[in-house]
Parts: structure tokens; sequence; C-alpha cells
């Protein structure tokens, strides 16, 4: 089995890495190393930069009692030398029993799904999907708000080219939410997101956090605009002031990292929540492998 997208997950596998993630996460908060995929190899292949998906993947891992290789780098690879993607697989195949990649182009990662018979990880492509970051924020929420259904979700900033927010969104509508969407008009979520999961659950596009049980920021990101007036126009900022205008018991995420959308001060409100989402990144991810490499070799 392959992780690429959350649009084609069942209700059943999220519950699923769910419930194993809970059952990880007293391990991983005391870094405590398990034998669960002893014996085992990761390859971890970075073509675009990453601190927490790629440091929790591999620290996923060694708490499973297994090891990774891989790079973060493409510089550092003969991919600088005009290696192709395919031979890339094909190579690291031998090497490893699952693949986690992240890769500017998108829908790379589903070509090396179809290149080999590891499991394949999507940790990021372009701007299109990031499903183990979804699956995180799932967690983040059980374990934070003590539920999921009954939420109101906000997503806010970069909704257009936020690989997070998309994944979200497909993993949300299993569940009984509203999602709401805050962004600047040239940053919307994508309309073909939004018809895929408006069936399933209701999302609406609001001016300001007051209703939000969950506020969702995120980076608007640079790298993705070619306008450089287009990206100053669509900056925003979550401070102290506006910290009046999010609700007492809300909780505030971002998948970070973070630029200037979430201001230091934030950090000390008890709705911050974050760093600790980061943290979960680590019980989910070791569950995420436990399933998909313990069952490419039952």
């Amino acid at each position: 089995m392959d992780l690429i997208t959350t649009r084609t997950l069942s209700k059943a596998f999220i519950e699923d890495i769910l419930q194993k993630a809970q059952g990880y996460e007293k391990a991983a908060r005391a870094k405590k190393n398990l034998t669960v995929l002893k014996g085992k190899t990761l390859a971890t292949l970075f073509f675009e930069p990453s601190t927490r998906t790629q440091m929790s993947f591999q620290a996923a891992m060694l708490r499973l009692g297994g090891n990774f290789v891989g790079f973060s780098d493409p510089k550092s690879t003969s991919a600088s030398k005009g290696e192709t993607l395919a031979d890339t697989i094909r190579v690291v195949e031998g090497y490893a029993h699952a693949i986690v990649m992240r890769h500017a182009v998108e829908g790379a990662p589903a070509r090396a799904a179809e290149l080999t018979d590891l499991p394949v990880i999507n940790a990021g492509d372009g701007s299109n999907q990031h499903p183990s970051q979804a699956l995180l924020d799932l967690f983040t929420l059980q374990q934070e708000k003590g539920k999921i259904d009954g939420l109101t979700v906000l997503l806010a900033g970069d909704l257009k080219y936020g690989r997070t927010v998309h994944s979200l969104m497909y993993a949300l509508s299993h569940y009984d939410v509203d999602i709401q969407l805050f962004s600047p008009p040239s940053l919307k979520m994508p309309e073909s997101i939004v018809n895929d999961v408006k069936e399933r659950v209701s999302v609406k596009e609001v001016t300001d956090f007051g209703d939000a049980d969950v506020v969702y920021a995120t980076r608007v990101q640079r790298e993705r605009f070619a306008d450089a007036e287009e990206y100053q126009r669509s900056l925003y900022t979550i401070d102290e002031a506006m910290l009046s205008k999010i609700k007492s018991d809300a909780i505030i995420l971002h998948p970070l990292p973070r630029v200037k959308e979430i201001a230091p001060e934030v950090d000390l409100d008890s709705r911050a929540k974050y760093f600790q989402q980061s943290f979960y990144g680590v019980p989910t991810r070791m569950a995420i492998l436990e399933t998909l490499i313990g069952a490419s070799n039952d």
C-alpha cells in the first residue's frame, strides 16, 4: 500500500492510523525505541527542503527500531547529474523497505509508486498533497480537543497552493465537521476540492475567526508566487490583538514553518498548539510506517 493522497483514503484507514498513533504516543514522548520494525530501512528522498516532515519520519523509524537512509539536498545526488526519477527509484528500492519522498513536481510520488512495489509515502508534491500531515493534524484535533466530530475548523492563509490544507480538507470530510475558509481572493481553496467535499461536509468562506474551534493557519508560500507584489498583498498576521477575536477554548494550529502569519507573542497563549502539533508527527508517522511496512512484509 502507498500513501499518496487523502482523497482516496477510507475513514477506516484513517481511524486505524489514529488508534495506532494513540498507542505509540507514550513511546514517542519518552523517546523510547521499540522493536516493531527492527531490521527494516526507510529511504527518505527529499528533493525539496524539509525540517519537521523529514526529521519526524526519521525519528519515527528509529522509535520503531528501524533505520533510515536518504538525502535532503538533491544537489548532493545523481539527480544533479541528470539521473531520472525512474532510475533513482529503481536504485533506491534495492536499499530500503519503504520510500518517503518530497518533490517539487506534482504527481512525482505517484509516479514513483508506479515504478516500485515498495510502499511510497508522499511527503509533499508541489502544491498538491501532503497526506501524512493531514493525518497528524487529525490526531492533534483528537488529542487537544478530545474529538473531531462536531468541530468547526477554519483554514486560513494560502488555500490555493497549500498542500497541507488540500489534504486536510479531504481528511476532514469523513467527519461531522464544519469547514470555514479564510483567505485573500487570490489564494482561495481550489473549486475542484471544495466541490469534492461539500457534499459530505459544510464548507463556507468567512471573514473572521470568531466561530472557529480550530484555527489552522498556513504560510503564504513565497516560492509559489511569480509576482512579488501579489505575495505581499496576500500576507496576514495572527497577533495579540487578533487573539481577542478567537474563542477562548479554540486551538491555533500551523503546519510550520511560519513566517509572519503568527506573531511570536502568540506562542505564550494557551491556545497555541502548533509545537505540540509538530510533536504529534512522530507517533502518527510511527503508525503510518508500521501499517505500510508491516503490511508489505506479511
